[in-house]
């Protein structure tokens, strides 16, 4: 974890330097005597932690945060404990220690750390696996899943019990049903125009009469839903 110190008093950023060198997990990267230098340092570097100090001249830890914009975690430190309740106000603070600070009061407050740091990544990795989700979908293929992302589905037809997902280059034929596929594709970019397909709009190629041409493939149009498909067009 990429580490600064920032507290006016060189003895208090010498004892917390010390205090971090007990974990090889902390990397104290630079310290400061204030916040104005340390904001300049931020602006070109990312760091992961910060032991700031809430008593500085120029400007206060509390002022500080408030300049943060990336997700540095805090854990604030001051001789005052009358300032902990409005500490936690601000959600970069992870733990405020009161000065002189204790080794077993630090560890306790590294262990902190490490459990926030280690829940954020865990939240963080969740997102990006439902915004795949968001984008893709797999289909059960001869014992294997195959990945599909939505932007390549041409259409999906209702064939009986199954159904065929069509893209650019393959067909997939998929025992399920053109409701439960059709639930799964964002709507956005899907539209059902008959009862047996669901077609992608991005691939659209023409329009006459009553049907559409995808790729090289006819999809008829029901008439209750070429309004609809009309309304969805982007027409000049």
């Amino acid at each position: 974890m990429k580490t600064i110190i920032i507290d006016d008093d060189a003895t208090a950023r010498l004892l917390i330097k010390k205090m971090c060198n007990a974990y090889s997990e902390i990397e104290i990267v630079s310290e400061f005597s204030n916040a104005v230098d340390a904001i300049k340092f931020l602006n070109k570097n990312d760091i992961e932690v910060i032991f700031l100090d809430i008593h500085m001249p120029l400007l206060s830890g509390f002022d500080f945060i408030k300049t943060l914009k990336k997700a540095t975690k805090i854990i604030l430190t001051s001789s005052d404990e009358n300032y902990a309740l409005e500490a936690f106000e601000y959600s970069k603070v992870v733990d405020y220690l009161v000065k002189p600070i204790s080794k077993k009061r630090f560890e306790k407050s590294i262990h902190k750390l490490k459990s926030v740091i280690i829940k954020d990544s865990l939240v963080r990795d969740d997102s990006i696996f439902k915004e795949k989700q968001r984008n893709e979908l797999y289909v059960s293929i001869e014992r294997r899943l195959v990945r599909v992302p939505f932007s390549e589905i041409n259409f999906v037809e209702a064939k009986g019990d199954y159904v065929k997902l069509k893209t650019d280059d393959e067909s997939y034929i998929i025992h399920s049903t053109l409701k439960k596929i059709e639930a799964k594709l964002p709507s956005d970019n899907f539209l059902k125009i008959h009862r047996s397909f669901v077609i992608n709009l991005s691939k659209i190629i023409d329009i006459k009469d009553n049907s559409v041409l995808l790729q090289k493939e006819i999809i008829p149009i029901s008439k209750s839903r070429q309004i609809e498909l009309i309304t969805r067009l982007n027409i000049l």
